[in-house]
């Protein structure tokens, strides 16, 4: 299944290391975070990528041209102010009639089959996955009493869940497809259609916002089997090819 990964955004709460290339280059476990995304999805079979670009696009589009994976690529200019939801939308002529897509800039260990099955059982034209909100501070347990029975150290608040990303759509959600934000305005608007669902995914999950998110990151996966270190990485390429989206909205027309 095509696989279209969010990498144009301006990535403001990683400065300053994003004035200089984008957030999905930011490097974890000795590869930029772009890539150990696509090992993600490739371990699972999925190895046609559409990366969707803009900010310091000529970062991305170095890196992938001097460089051979297993992986099928094609980078797509989106636009250098874009926001999530044009992102997306971009590149809809090159997609087919179901695909995923997800931000650059979070590791997630979702089975995608499962979310795949869901996806398809539940008749909606997006599935998000979602999991637990991850605490970045240490909570302090009490009784009836107000007297201190415990802490716990950053703990994962089961009653409340947070967008991961690791999206599968129909190509036909571009028909309900409003406003230029896709949380904010794309995804309320699927909702009040009834065609948004969420699959639910209690396992691994880390976003990278910020340089300490990035540090914590290097920590949880320096010995994971989640990703791969650089040495392990694939070494021949099956495609590769540069779009300005502006190009493929005439081809469309004409069309």
């Amino acid at each position: 299944m095509q696989v279209v990964i969010l990498a144009g955004g301006r990535g403001t709460r990683a400065y300053p290391f994003t004035e200089y290339l984008p957030k999905p280059m930011m490097p974890v476990a000795g590869k930029p975070i772009l890539v150990q995304i696509m090992h993600l999805f490739a371990k699972q079979g999925h190895r046609e990528f559409i990366l969707s670009v803009g900010h310091r696009k000529e970062v991305i589009l170095d890196y992938f041209s001097h460089k051979s994976y297993e992986f099928d690529i094609t980078v797509v200019d989106t636009g250098e102010e874009t926001d999530t939801a044009g992102r997306i939308y971009n590149c809809r002529s090159l997609l087919r009639e179901q695909f995923m897509a997800t931000y650059g800039d979070g590791i997630c260990d979702v089975p995608m089959d499962r979310l795949v099955a869901f996806h398809n059982a539940h008749g909606g034209l997006a599935t998000l996955t979602s999991v637990p909100l991850q605490s970045q501070y240490g909570t302090v347990e009490f009784d009836a009493k107000d007297r201190v029975t415990g802490f716990r150290e950053k703990p994962r608040l089961t009653s409340h869940w947070i967008n991961a990303g690791f999206f599968v759509m129909n190509r036909g959600v571009f028909d309900h497809w409003h406003g230029r934000n896709l949380e904010r305005e794309v995804f309320p608007e699927l909702l009040r259609e009834n065609q948004l669902f969420t699959y639910r995914h209690d396992g691994f999950f880390k976003s990278m916002d910020t340089y300490k998110d990035q540090q914590e990151m290097e920590a949880m996966l320096a010995d994971s089997e989640l990703v791969p270190s650089g040495r392990h990485l694939a070494v021949h390429n099956t495609g590769y090819r540069y779009y300005d989206h502006r190009d493929l909205d005439k081809q469309a027309v004409n069309q």
